[in-house]
């Protein structure tokens, strides 16, 4: 018989399970960049938006997402690692999603709302001292 009630676990566990969980997916988001070979069109694409070099900045994107995804993971400046990927989202949100307007999925393509979430849940890792 179950002494807790769902969920089954603590707040702080729910919580080290969040950054682990958001931290995987910056890390997972980043390696199908590189697997699928789409960093220079993701740069040639940064370019057209006026930024300098788009090539070199995805490449630093995508190692700041692998790296800082691990650090995350295990637990180390959350913090700033959590601020880090707070701007990437607001810029992709300016640069990216907004034209795209609210919705992913069902209801749009390529909308603001699952960076919106991301930067909630970045904000809650950050607050949190687990």
């Amino acid at each position: 018989m179950f002494h807790k009630k769902y969920p089954f676990l603590t707040l702080s566990s729910s919580i080290v399970l969040l950054r682990i969980v958001v931290a995987a997916m910056f890390m997972i988001h980043a390696t199908v960049r590189i697997y699928s070979n789409t960093i220079n069109q993701f740069g040639g694409f940064l370019e057209t938006k006026g930024f300098p070099s788009g090539s070199i900045i995805v490449w630093l994107i995508t190692i700041f997402e692998i790296v800082g995804g691990l650090v995350l993971i295990l637990g180390y400046f959350k913090k700033w690692i959590a601020l880090g990927f707070i701007i990437l989202l607001a810029v992709g949100i300016v640069i990216i999603h907004v034209d795209q307007g609210w919705f992913n999925g069902e209801f749009g393509t390529g909308g603001c709302e699952y960076s919106v979430t991301l930067i909630a849940a970045l904000i809650v890792i950050a607050s949190s001292d687990k």
